[in-house]
């Protein structure tokens, strides 16, 4: 009993002393690189529960004992251990690259990459893709496994085919959902708009994140049916102002043309199979229409940013300028962006707010693309102006007047629709103009809850608004087959509005060794579309007067609401930072499905293990090795009409009205209704391996995957009679995806002045229809009317081609009209066709490689594709009775000179003699750059200079070996580009 007492009181004295030992240290934390206060960092007594925050000012106050170590943390900055000493102290914490790169951004929330379970790619600044880049997208061409991104030409400020591994549906939208800052974006943008994604600014952007699997995207369901990636703009940090100006100047230059008959070799060809007449209508010029059509072109892009601390709320703005020309004559693209973000905490930092706001407006001068194919089919012997021709054109300085150069029948006018019209004529009479606006801003409200360790509320509204305005006009004298023809002109007005909603909570708390995090939450989201145009044209009677039979004046209007309702859950447990399991769940209710099917459910679960973390691994070869296994179910609705499972009306035009005694009156008609429709449901497993060896200096993964779709939503025939069409959406099929993907990351050398390193990803996909009772016929291509050349069948890979097996010589040279008897039969027809390739790649890849020596920067970006296949549409249409047509001589591809084919005909049209193998490597960017360090003032200068599209291998005999969806037809021709830029921080 003495003893016990003994040993009572040894413990009290014991803990006396250590109380009276324990005082209040203070303290302030600054960013080493600059000095500025950081506030919000973590301040923990090393093996206790005591710690605080710095506030705004980066001052702290906490316990602490002499010879206790102050346990510093910030995400994104080295963590320090600093004894105590009884002084106050000054901490200054050096920002780490290798922290930020492992904080990834997913649905709602963050996580380290350490900690992910899923299959997620971050790109962020320094990886970026430079030049001359006008959309968010392109900044990540070539830099993900399994993420193919096509522009669809070479205009400015062009929109891309974004495919996250590969096709996912046969008629809806394949597409990713792009989220800004916490805002899904809407689906599509209003007319006018070149690419919805002109709104950003890329040098806003801090990171990328793309979000593969459905066990990562399933949070958003059914919004992310074909993945997601999350932009993440840059913010600002409390401290002192800091200004960065970034600008470049570029030089587009074209760089192939399409291989048609120059003006000697047309007169050879006139003049071998042409009759007396045909060749009276040879001209004496030798025109090449297509360098007419294109032009080097120059743009520029600017962007001035500040950040900084207003009373020591950190802030961020910028404003930007774009002005870019386009290689086809006239066409351009004006932009100017703002942005602007504040970031204040407040009730001891336990509430952050945010604000992000950005604004654009793009002005779009549209170039009239039809000068594209009449450039390719315009007689080449034939001069631009013409004093016969009635479409005036100018009057010399001797007075003569000059029309456009067209074929004229009887009456005056062009020689029927088969002639191809003037492409000079078509770029100068025809103006198509458009203005776009855009605003997407949230506010966005987290506050840990004091009364619950852990515990985080948070509230996130957003709005993204879009209007355009334009105008697209012809001019009265453009060569025309319509007689009294006065002009056309169609004016519109469009309103995209997206309404977001989010309300959810997060808990987050160590449990020893554990981890716990759970979120639930709601979310609302209300797309309204609101679009208007007015068309007129004229026709004039022989006096001269207005035909008002003939004319049309008439009006369209369209206004449109759909919802998305929303509950979603995740739990992630993590033990000992070795086993990491995560479920989550999502329940969509969409507008666009009738009541009885408009629930979709969507769950997934991912569990992962961190084998670099066992005991059995210590001090072992790898440095990071983790095992994923994920599955996710995802909905798709996206790009379906609204309201199909209703009767709905559409008015007629003019063209099309009931007479009423002598009055005529527009009309409305039901369209087709499906009751039954319901969602796509696509469900996927995802295996991958994470590693790092030798000090993390070779990184990578693989990720292997098999997706399967049910319920594919696409159109299909109903018996006559029983509904308002015989044309329907329904759900009637199914696909399956399946591939494997391979990331590595190599720093071969990194030495004080030096480091080199290289990035390489390959993606094999395969993509099957395994349900599809209705086969479909996509594709339309030019020659004949209404023919087809890809085909939906089950067993066959999506608009795969649908083609006759040519037959040839002995030479290896096509003959003409010869085609295999596929089924036997003895004739030839449509089921002698068969499948032959398709036009999406089975691998794609893409290589980078960075070098810094002393001041000196250098990347070079390059990509390729394998098994990509495309239809020659500009090949397939040349023979020999092509050139001569109702009296007119039309330019045609030189391939005739090789194939001799005297008749135009669907077999030949349809043969796969067309369908080339479209693989390439296309090396996409090189850059050079040299950093003054004190070269403005003592501030750091950057000059680069950079090449866009500088080389491209292929065995395609076309224009461009990578055309969306694989149709080769009028393709505008990417440019090649040079940059000279600066970049400047003070």
């Amino acid at each position: 009993m003495k003893t016990m007492h003994r040993c009572i009181t040894m413990f009290l004295l014991l803990f006396g002393l250590m109380a009276q030992a324990q005082e209040i240290v203070r303290g302030v934390v600054v960013e080493a690189a600059t000095g500025t206060p950081l506030p919000g960092v973590n301040v923990v007594v090393q093996g206790t529960t005591r710690g605080t925050a710095t506030d705004f000012d980066g001052n702290f106050a906490i316990e602490a004992a002499q010879g206790e170590t102050l346990v510093i943390s910030y995400i994104g900055f080295k963590t320090q251990q600093v004894p105590v000493t009884g002084q106050p102290m000054n901490i200054a914490l050096e920002e780490d690259s290798g922290l930020l790169d492992e904080v990834v951004v997913i649905g709602y929330g963050t996580v380290k990459k350490e900690e992910a379970t899923d299959a997620v790619d971050v790109v962020s600044t320094e990886d970026f893709n430079q030049g001359p880049i006008v959309s968010a997208q392109q900044l990540i061409q070539g830099k993900v496994a399994g993420v193919s991104i096509t522009t669809g030409s070479g205009a400015p400020g062009e929109g891309s085919n974004v495919l996250i591994r590969g096709i996912s549906s046969l008629s809806l939208n394949s597409n990713p959902l792009f989220v800004v800052d916490g805002v899904p974006l809407n689906d599509g943008g209003v007319g006018g708009s070149r690419n919805p994604l002109n709104l950003i600014n890329p040098n806003d952007i801090e990171s990328m994140s793309v979000l593969k699997d459905a066990s990562a995207t399933s949070i958003y369901g059914s919004r992310a049916a074909n993945g997601v990636i999350l932009i993440t703009t840059k913010k600002g940090k409390a401290g002192e102002l800091k200004l960065n100006y970034s600008g470049i100047t570029s030089v587009y230059e074209p760089v192939n043309k399409v291989d048609v008959l120059t003006a000697d070799e047309f007169r050879n060809v006139v003049n071998t199979y042409g009759n007396d007449d045909d060749i009276a209508r040879l001209g004496t010029a030798s025109t090449d229409w297509q360098d007419l059509i294109y032009n080097s072109a120059f743009g520029g892009d600017h962007t001035l940013s500040a950040q900084g601390g207003i009373f020591n709320i950190p802030f961020r703005a910028s404003a930007g300028y774009t002005d870019q020309e386009g290689i086809l004559r006239g066409d351009k693209l004006e932009r100017v962006t703002g942005s602007f973000n504040l970031r204040p905490r407040l009730l001891n930092d336990d509430l952050l707010l945010e604000f992000n706001a950005r604004v654009s407006r793009t002005d779009n001068t549209f170039a009239n693309r039809e000068a594209i194919g009449s450039a390719n089919a315009f007689d080449p012997t034939q001069s631009v102006y013409d004093v016969n021709s009635p479409y005036y054109a100018f009057t010399d300085a001797n007075g003569t007047d000059f029309g456009y150069t067209s074929y004229l029948n009887a009456a005056g006018t062009q020689q029927l629709n088969l002639a191809p019209t003037n492409p000079i004529a078509l770029l100068d009479l025809v103006k198509d103009q458009a203005t776009v606006d855009r605003f997407v801003g949230n506010f966005k409200v987290d506050y840990s809850l004091p009364w619950v360790e852990g515990l985080t509320a948070t509230v996130n509204a957003g709005y993204d608004y879009s209007s355009s305005e334009g105008f697209s006009q012809t001019q009265p004298n453009i060569p025309t087959p319509s007689i009294g023809f006065d002009g056309r002109r169609n004016d519109y007005t469009q309103e995209a509005i997206n309404k977001l909603f989010d309300a959810y909570v997060t808990y987050n708390n160590d449990f020893g060794n554990n981890n716990l995090e759970a979120t639930a939450g709601y979310s609302y989201q209300q797309f309204e579309f609101d679009n208007f145009s007015r068309s007129e044209e004229r026709i004039l009677n022989a006096d001269g007067s207005l035909n008002e039979e003939a004319s049309i004046n008439q009006e369209f209007i369209d206004k449109s609401r759909n919802v998305l309702l929303s509950y979603f859950g995740r739990v992630k447990y993590d033990i000992n930072n070795k086993y990491i399991i995560k479920a989550s769940l999502r329940a969509d209710a969409s507008s666009k499905l009738n009541p009885e099917d408009r629930w979709g459910y969507f769950p997934s679960v991912a569990a992962a293990w961190n084998i670099h973390n066992e005991g059995f691994m210590s001090g072992g070869f790898f440095d990071q090795l983790k095992l994923r296994l994920g599955y996710g179910e995802v909905g798709n609705v996206n790009g379906l009409g609204d309201y199909n499972f209703l009767t709905r009306y559409v008015g007629s035009t003019n063209t099309a009205q009931y007479q009423f005694g002598t009055q005529f009156y527009n009309t409305y008609r039901p369209e087709p209704i499906n009751e039954d429709l319901k969602w796509e449901v696509g469900s996927t497993w995802n295996a991958g391996l994470d590693f790092a060896i030798l000090n993390s200096r070779v990184n990578g993964s693989v990720n292997a995957y098999l997706k399967k779709t049910n319920d594919l939503i696409a159109n299909t025939i109903v018996d006559p009679f029983t509904n308002f069409g015989n044309v329907i959406p329904a759900n009637i099929g199914d696909m399956e995806n399946k591939g494997v993907e391979v990331e590595l990351g190599v720093t071969a050398v990194e030495t004080e002045n030096f480091s080199w390193t290289i990035n390489y990803n390959v993606a094999f996909n395969d993509n099957t229809i395994t349900r599809l009772p209705d086969t479909q016929d996509v594709g339309g291509i030019s020659g004949g009317v209404g023919n087809t050349i890809q085909r939906h069948q089950e067993g066959i890979s999506p608009f795969s081609y649908f083609v006759y097996k040519q037959i040839y010589d002995e030479d290896g040279n096509p003959i003409e009209g010869a085609v295999a008897d596929i089924n036997g039969d003895g004739q030839i027809n449509t089921d002698d066709r068969y499948f032959y390739k398709d036009p999406y790649a089975d691998i794609i890849m893409g290589l980078s490689t960075s070098i810094n020596w002393n001041n000196w920067d250098f990347q070079a970006v390059s990509r390729a594709n394998i098994g990509n296949y495309a239809y020659n549409n500009v090949a397939s249409t040349s023979a020999i009775n092509n050139v001569f047509q109702n009296d007119i001589l039309t330019n045609t591809h030189s391939e005739i000179l090789t194939t001799e084919f005297q008749q135009f005909t669907e077999v030949n049209l349809i043969s796969d003699y067309y369908i080339e193998n479209a693989s390439f490597f296309r090396l996409d960017n090189v850059t050079l750059g040299y950093t003054l360090q004190e070269g403005f003032f003592g501030n750091p200068l950057r000059i680069y200079g950079a090449a866009n599209n500088l080389l491209v291998i292929s065995n395609y005999s076309g224009l461009d070996p990578e055309i969306t969806g694989g149709i080769d037809n009028n393709f505008y021709p990417r440019p090649r580009v040079f940059v000279l830029g600066l970049n400047l921080n003070f």
